[in-house]
């Protein structure tokens, strides 16, 4: 059963309430057997796709992830992007800025990291950690050293909102495809998976306090999440929520949009002219003699 991504994609201009989207629907798979083989027939369809991502050398992706903790984003971009060349994807981490990074625009960290053309890049957390966690403790952003703030906070964020947006625009006029990700899980399902990385003991090292005193922010969380995705999801470049109180429901869907994302390239091997394929018939009689 194909998934109608565009029932998730976040319209450009929309005034979100993330509480009216949900954080579980009806099952994508009959089975756990059924996941893994319609996951399995995705994730060869990506792999193939890659490789004539390559091949064509005139497009990059960014895949970009964001969520609250334990939301998934870890698990679905090892499931999703498991079969896919390590040559061609490349995965970027974003921690708190380093005291360089500091010294620097806010967008410029990641801006080292973009994909070249051919090739996948993504981002578990990214800029966007810039108008979320900076947000919701404003003690980052006084660190930043930026000019006005916080005195004049909300014009930051929404300044930041443009400059992403601009970003995000001329990489898609130069070429790279980019498409969003918010993985939108419950405060009740975010509880059970804590306990779980309590009471597993081959989940504790996944386990921080910090995990926690995070959660006492949820409500701030959501007020950012809805700001950003609103502000910022465009129609070349937009965020999509995917409900993930379930996991494997989760990637399917990841998996389905970024299939949709590559069908939308009509991606193709280059031709080859008169002049390289005489050359490759006479290096064929050389090796064949």
């Amino acid at each position: 059963m194909k998934i109608k991504t565009k029932d998730f994609r976040v319209p450009e201009g929309d005034k979100m309430k993330l509480r009216k989207w949900d954080t579980k629907v009806d099952r994508l798979y009959k089975s756990k057997r059924d996941y893994k083989k319609t996951l399995k027939k995705h994730v060869g369809k990506l792999s193939d796709l890659q490789r004539m991502l390559y091949a064509s050398n005139r497009y990059a992706v960014l895949v970009v992830f964001q969520a609250m903790d334990a939301a998934g984003k870890d698990g679905a971009i090892r499931h999703v992007m498991s079969g896919i060349n390590p040559q061609g994807c490349q995965v970027f981490s974003f921690k708190h800025p380093s005291p360089t990074e500091l010294q620097h625009d806010f967008l410029w960290r990641s801006t080292r990291d973009l994909p070249e053309r051919g090739r996948i890049g993504i981002f578990n957390r990214s800029y966007y950690e810039e108008v979320l966690i900076a947000r919701v403790h404003p003690g980052i952003l006084l660190s930043e050293g930026i000019p006005d703030a916080p005195s004049d906070a909300e014009a930051v964020w929404h300044e930041r909102y443009r400059s992403i947006t601009n970003l995000e625009r001329h990489l898609h006029c130069n070429g790279t495809r980019i498409v969003k990700f918010f993985l939108h899980m419950s405060e009740d399902e975010q509880r059970k998976r804590f306990l779980d990385r309590i009471d597993e003991p081959e989940k504790n090292w996944k386990f921080s306090l910090a995990d926690i005193e995070e959660r006492r922010f949820w409500d701030q969380y959501i007020t950012a999440y809805e700001d950003c995705l609103g502000a910022t999801s465009t129609r070349e470049s937009p965020w999509y929520v995917i409900p993930a109180d379930d996991k494997k429901n989760a990637r399917l869907m990841i998996a389905q949009v970024m299939l949709d994302i590559f069908e939308d390239l009509k991606l193709s091997y280059p031709e080859t002219s008169d002049k390289r394929h005489d050359e490759l018939l006479e290096i064929r009689k050389q090796l064949k003699s």
